[in-house]
């Protein structure tokens, strides 16, 4: 019972510190998994994969595989469903021998447009704080992917009305916010991002002298995750409409 009136007292104190750390003049949000749901698109698809590929080959070293060939092929295709889809031919090509049939590459490809065609969820509460928001501050998408599927999630998704400024980024990094922020004309102190990535959303902006808000999802890709995250340095919320309290 002590420990959870303490742990009520730090959240108080959390809430109270941010409200006085500085004007926030601009809100950005990341997309996937912040405003809409993605990432379980692409794990449902890589099962899908790895049970095509189980006819064929070691179920367990084509994981691996797969995640390895991601990983190497994003300074070339970026982050997005395409980047996938070629990296989900390469490793079945490789893990094969080259010897996996036209008709199974065929296949790997129709679970990629399946992707493409999925319909765009909203994450539960995000249009009501949008709503909130809008009028009170400067508001951003700020995310990265495939500009012509996050483009076509955008319309899907019916946000858009509620933005300043839309920017898709090849890779969330310090000079991409940087950039972001003087072409805007908002300085670091100012802004403040909302996103379920640590390493993507939150530390880039922490390190330029911004604000962050992390909002977890429930699945996220491990190559996004990361374990040395200052915790002090933001704030972690359960749900996007807790923002609303620390503003």
């Amino acid at each position: 019972m002590n420990i959870n009136k303490q742990e009520c007292r730090k959240t108080k104190d959390m809430k109270r510190e941010r409200r006085l750390n500085g004007e926030i003049k601009a809100i950005a949000f990341d997309a996937d998994d912040t405003l809409w749901v993605n990432e379980p698109f692409f794990r449902d698809t890589e099962q899908e994969f790895l049970k095509l590929i189980s006819d064929y080959t070691d179920k367990d070293k084509t994981f691996d595989k797969l995640y390895a060939t991601e990983v190497n092929n994003i300074s070339k295709y970026g982050y997005g469903i395409k980047g996938f889809i070629l990296s989900m031919i390469e490793t079945a090509l490789e893990v094969t021998n080259n010897q996996i049939p036209g008709e199974a590459i065929n296949k790997i490809i129709n679970l990629g447009k399946e992707m493409i065609n999925k319909p765009v969820d909203l994450i539960d509460g995000i249009e009501s704080v949008l709503k909130q928001l809008q009028g009170q501050y400067t508001l951003i998408i700020a995310t990265k992917g495939d500009l012509l599927d996050q483009e076509r999630k955008l319309k899907k998704s019916a946000l858009e009305k509620y933005f300043h400024h839309i920017e898709v980024m090849s890779d969330k990094t310090e000079i991409n916010y940087q950039r972001l922020l003087k072409n805007l004309g908002i300085e670091a102190k100012n802004f403040l991002m909302v996103g379920n990535s640590v390493k993507s959303d939150i530390m880039p902006v922490i390190n330029i002298g911004g604000q962050a808000i992390h909002v977890p999802f429930y699945t996220t890709w491990s190559h996004e995750e990361i374990t040395d995250a200052p915790e002090d340095k933001f704030i972690t919320i359960n749900k996007v409409s807790e923002m609303l309290q620390l503003l």
